[in-house]
């Protein structure tokens, strides 16, 4: 589909989901989905004692993120974030602590759109049922708690 000008390089079109990868320190990895994605302001909210409007005055307040959650099949070889769990599991968070980074991708393989997860350790992960007269590919989903979430274009990066 063209734009204005009838010309479709200057075409604005959405960003296909299905193309991304994510890295943390030296790990690259492939997932076949990440969810979880949000970032909320939560609201403070207060009236004065002597105030003669009966609504309450809304402020910001702390930010609040929720634990992402990341699927991938399971391959024979190194699971990086196997070990980036057990990092954690002896109490040594701050030493398992990482920057998460999900790279959303263009048809060239240029990322487009990045999610930085600061401070990120992985806090759960869950494989699927193991059953003998199943066909489906295993999958493991890793859930990974943090502190900020930053989001940048490749336009204004």
């Amino acid at each position: 589909m063209a734009d204005d000008t009838g010309k479709d390089e200057n075409a604005i079109w959405p960003m296909p989901a299905f193309r991304f990868r994510v890295t943390w320190g030296k790990a690259k990895m492939e997932f076949s989905e990440v969810s979880g994605l949000n970032n909320e302001e939560q609201d403070i909210e207060y009236r004065h004692g002597n105030s003669k409007v009966f609504y309450p005055i809304k402020m910001p307040r702390i930010g609040k993120v929720d634990n992402v959650s990341m699927k991938r099949g399971v391959f024979i070889g190194p699971q990086n974030y196997w070990d980036w769990y057990s990092q954690i599991k002896l109490n040594s968070i701050n030493k398992g602590r990482e920057t998460v980074v999900i790279h959303l991708v263009d048809e060239n393989g240029k990322s487009s759109m990045t999610w930085m997860l600061n401070n990120a350790y992985p806090t759960k992960i869950t494989s699927a049922d193991l059953k003998s007269d199943g066909n489906e590919a295993q999958i493991d989903t890793i859930e990974i708690a943090y502190e900020t979430l930053v989001i940048k274009n490749a336009n204004n990066a």
